[in-house]
């Protein structure tokens, strides 16, 4: 069973000052839940409407599917929830490829794009201020237990990139051809903001503009879904590293 204290503060996870002031997210679904598990994220609650989900060394609360519907942030609710303790990271260099974040807002977005870099070995996004917080219920969900092996920063991303020694991506519309460019094994790839690109402000301390272009014979596409284009630019770096 669910106590009404329990379901009020799994509920206000929903949302981030919540999380910030209780140190806690929530995850669903067996997979993303054992992912964080492995990770070492430190486990609070665990509800399960079956009793044979995970193993028996994880102390479980049985409750019903009504119950879990109470708990779920999602649209329909997943067999399991749980709450975790926030991981605290340390900032780290990394001496490979960088993904900066400048203002994505879309959960779905940023959690295929987590997911992304896990898959192509990008140990580290660094984050504006102004980006979509890595615990909100549905971008957990779309990593699908990326969040547990790809380390997120939030910070000041211009004072970021102003300190770096790292060559500076920027996907604009007039960028250079990226499949006609031969790009480095490290530097910081920048992607903007989903319905305004990169900001002025980025802008100005990009190095090098790069571009997707259009193949289609009318070229009538305004742009491409940011977490679209981040595989298509990450998978152009690895190729040619």
């Amino acid at each position: 069973m669910v106590s009404k204290n329990q379901i009020k503060l799994i509920n206000s996870l929903q949302q981030k000052k919540y999380r910030k002031l209780h140190n806690l997210f929530i995850a669903e679904g067996k997979k993303v839940i054992q992912e964080l598990i492995d990770a070492n994220f430190s486990l609070e609650h665990l509800f399960v409407t079956k009793t044979d989900l995970f193993d028996k060394k994880h102390a479980a609360t049985l409750i019903s599917d009504s119950e879990l519907k109470k708990i779920s942030a999602l649209t329909s609710a997943n067999d399991c929830l749980a709450v975790f303790k926030i991981k605290e990271y340390s900032s780290s260099a990394n001496s490979g490829l960088e993904l900066a974040l400048d203002n994505i807002k879309d959960p779905g977005n940023m959690g295929t794009i987590i997911r992304l870099c896990d898959w192509f070995g990008i140990s580290k996004i660094v984050c504006s201020e102004e980006t979509v917080d890595m615990y909100n219920p549905k971008v957990v969900q779309a990593t699908m237990g990326s969040l547990a092996r790809v380390e997120v920063e939030y910070t000041n991303l211009a004072a970021y990139l102003k300190a770096t020694d790292l060559e500076i991506f920027g996907t604009f519309m007039e960028g250079e051809n990226i499949y006609k460019k031969v790009v480095p094994d490290s530097g910081i790839l920048v992607m903007g903001n989903e319905a305004n690109g990169i900001s002025s402000e980025i802008e100005n301390l990009i190095t090098q503009k790069i571009a997707i272009p259009r193949f289609g014979n009318l070229q009538q596409t305004e742009s491409l879904n940011v977490a679209t284009a981040t595989a298509i630019f990450l998978s152009e770096f690895k190729r040619s590293s």
